[in-house]
């Protein structure tokens, strides 16, 4: 390949991730915020309601000098995605290209229940979107006292109110284990451990965080857009010292 930057939405097939590093091809994650700008300059392209996390990914490609994008398209990302590719095609003079990530092939899942900092996990959890290898243990694992059950949030500030003791479950879960489109991994939660079922406002994964948090019997449902407001994160934090949890 001739290309030195590549952009990356959602987590394209080991394969790709694989071949780009073969090729010391640096790799920016798009659904990460990555620019200072106003999200709102994404309007002309994107409907205002609408994932913030595929909004950022506009804004991303609007100010950054890539050579090319890979976005997954396929059960392990969303149908949204497919129509942001049509529509960053049309925006774009380089290769948008789409791809489908069905690998099943478990990696492991150590970030989510080990005893670091909940932002530190997601951190290195959508880092490691960036590597086809393992990622090492960052630490022992630990008994749970908590659960974040969903997608990395746009905003990481809502996670600095969860204890070192929260394991992770959800589709980041798929991501750490690069399975994203393991929907049975997916449905997994520990129904001892009071859990927040996340997912931004406006995507489809809402509806399973509704569905999994009234099946929980601790469960709390909680969206946001492209903020977390204060009442988002005070509903973390009543949530979780009313179910006892120690923070």
């Amino acid at each position: 390949m001739n290309y030195r930057d590549v952009g990356i939405v959602g987590m394209p097939p080991l394969e790709v991730i694989r071949q780009l590093n073969a090729d010391n091809i640096t790799i920016h994650d798009l659904d990460t915020p990555m620019v200072r700008a106003d999200i709102e300059l994404t309007a002309p392209y994107l409907p205002k309601v609408y994932c913030a996390i595929l909004r950022t990914v506009v804004l991303n490609v609007l100010h950054l000098q890539l050579d090319a994008v890979y976005i997954d398209v396929g059960p392990g990302k969303c149908d949204c995605a497919l129509h942001v590719a049509t529509i960053l095609a049309d925006m774009l003079a380089i290769p948008v290209l789409k791809t489908r990530n069905e690998d099943m092939k478990a990696f492991g899942t150590p970030i989510c229940r080990s005893k670091i900092s909940l932002v530190q996990k997601l951190e290195r959890i959508t880092e490691g979107v960036k590597s086809a290898e393992e990622q090492g243990v960052p630490a022992p694992e630990c008994i749970p006292s908590a659960g974040f059950w969903g997608v990395p949030p746009r905003d990481f500030s809502i996670l600095e109110l969860f204890p070192d003791t929260t394991h992770v479950y959800g589709w980041t879960r798929c991501m750490e284990n690069k399975t994203p489109a393991d929907h049975e991994l997916e449905l997994h939660y520990n129904s001892d451990v009071p859990t927040v079922f996340y997912a931004q406002s406006f995507c489809a994964k809402t509806a399973l965080a509704r569905h999994l948090a009234l099946k929980h019997p601790q469960g709390l449902f909680l969206d946001s857009d492209v903020t977390a407001g204060g009442s988002a994160k005070a509903k973390i934090q009543a949530f979780l010292e009313l179910s006892g949890v120690e923070l």
